[in-house]
Formats: structure tokens, sequence, C-alpha cells
């Protein structure tokens, strides 16, 4: 049987789709200040269990579970923005 390894999920009010886990609900103790004060007051999105089925969207769940387990917490950055000039000239078949 496989216990459910729940960790809470929030959000950055200051930076756009920056989120941040923690092992245990409303807990920061591990996070450093500085990265708290660049994220902001936390929003709590979920609580999300690790070892269930349902997929993060984009994080690796045994890369969250490590990293909660070695340093407390796991802070998911939003994904690299695509060149606007490269997405245009890809949509007009042009090779850089």
């Amino acid at each position: 049987m496989q216990y459910a390894m729940l960790c809470a999920i929030y959000k950055s009010i200051k930076k756009n789709e920056t989120y941040l886990y923690v092992p245990k609900r409303d807990d920061f103790s591990r996070v450093p200040e500085p990265l708290m004060q660049m994220f902001g007051t936390p929003s709590l999105v979920m609580l999300f269990d690790l070892n269930g089925n349902k997929p993060l969207i984009r994080a690796d769940k045994q890369e969250v579970q490590d990293k909660l387990e070695q340093q407390g917490y796991y802070l998911q950055m939003p994904p690299p923005q695509e060149s606007l000039l490269t997405a245009h000239k890809k949509s007009m078949g042009v090779e850089e």
C-alpha cells in the first residue's frame, strides 16, 4: 500500500507562473527569506498528492519530492518564452 505524500502548492502574487511547493500547508520555515521576499505573499492553489496518479503539469513529481525532502521546498519557475520573431519566422516557413 502506497501512502499519500501531500504537499501544498502556492502561486506567487509578484511573479507570473511561479509556484512554490512546501511539504506542509503554511509552513515556509525552510524557504530562504530572500526567496519569500521575491515570491511575495503566497496564495494557496491546492494540496497535491505526489504519490497519486494525477500528473503535475510542468514539474516532475520525483524531482519535486526529492527537493522537498532535501531542501524543504521546490520552486517552479515559468517556462522560457519563445522569441516572437522566431515564432513568426517558423510560421512563415523561414529557417534561421
